[in-house]
This record gives C-alpha cells, structure tokens and sequence, in this order.
C-alpha cells in the first residue's frame, strides 16, 4: 500500500460544493482539478476524507488530486485528514485557489506565505500546522467598489470576457501544478508568473 511511503503529492483545489457555487469565483480551485483530472485522465469521484478524491500514477509518483467538500472556511479539514492518511508533507502539497490581487488571466506561483485573508488557506494553515506549502493563485479580480462586501464579490460569477480570460489561466494553473511536481516551485514560477492568456 502506497499509503506508507513518502512519494506521493497532493494537489488541492478550493471551492464550494454545490451546483450554485460552480462557476463563481471562489471555486477557481475546484474547476482546475477538474482540467487536472480530465488531462491525466483520473476520476476525482472517491467520497472520503470530508472530500471528493482521486490519485494516479504520474512520473512515478503518486498524484492525489483534491476538492474538499467542507465549504472553503474549513477547507483545511480534508486536506489534513487526506494528508496524514498518504503521509504527504507539506512540501508536497500544492494548493490552487482564488485571488483577488490579480486580475482574471493572471496566475502566480508561490513556494510558501501567509494567508492573505483567504479564508480557505487559512484553515488549511491552521489545520496542517504549516505555511510552508506551494501554491497556485487563479487571478479572480478586485472587487469594484470597496464597499461590496467581499463575500458577496468572491460568490458572484464571471463577466463573459472574464470567463475567456479565465479559461486560459485554469489551463495554465493546472500546468504550472504539474510543473511544480516535475522541476519545483522556481521552475513553475519562472515560467508562469506573470503569463497572459
């Protein structure tokens, strides 16, 4: 059983579950483990860990790809009860999700961080005990006017010239993942920060 050994990786992608929440925002992580899974051709139906899972063979590693079915806020939950079942250090896990900072189109690699004020990888943080993951940032852009309220900005949906843009930057966040995995975080970052669709 591959549970035991020290190989494996795991790609977390955030949202909500919930047909409503599907194209909003907030679920950028969700649809690009849905590009992940359709490109390496692995089903991510398994109902365990608070979450939907699948895995695969990749380059000779173990992939686990992710979506936590707790709502974002207790995100972390699943991710901490998958990774402690497949012994998958921090280091190995690369998280995918929303960022407002950047602009639709727009992705960003990061080795490790804070939370930002995403609620998301808060609970994770808190829940793995580690800020010390990768991460792939999907550009969902600022709110408009700085008294929205947030949450209702992050759970809106995408402007049909924001969703072209967004196409192209899931495919890449999901690339840059998997780049992550083969050569590292720099290799990822050099070749995808501040790419435009």
């Amino acid at each position: 059983m591959f549970g035991i050994k020290n190989d494996a990786w795991l790609i977390v992608g955030l949202g909500n579950p919930g047909r409503e929440y599907e194209k909003t925002r907030h679920n950028c992580g969700f649809r690009a483990i849905d590009i992940l899974a359709q490109k390496l051709s692995c089903k991510v139906d398994k109902g365990k860990f608070q979450g939907l899972y699948g895995q695969v063979n990749y380059n000779g590693s173990k992939l686990l790809l992710l979506k936590p079915m707790t709502y974002m806020n207790l995100s972390g939950r699943s991710v901490l009860q998958l990774s402690a079942y497949f012994h998958v250090p921090p280091q190995r896990i690369i998280v995918i999700f929303d960022d407002i900072s950047l602009e639709p189109g727009r992705i960003r690699v990061r080795a490790d961080g804070s939370a930002g004020g995403h609620n998301g990888i808060k609970s994770i943080i808190a829940e793995i005990g580690s800020q010390n993951f990768p991460r792939v940032k999907v550009g969902v852009g600022a709110k408009p006017h700085p008294e929205q309220d947030l949450a209702d900005w992050v759970l809106s949906n995408f402007s049909a010239s924001e969703e072209k843009a967004l196409s192209s930057a899931l495919e890449r966040a999901a690339d840059a993942a998997l780049c992550i995995v083969n050569s590292g975080v720099p290799e990822s970052a050099a070749r995808y920060n501040g790419s435009r669709p």
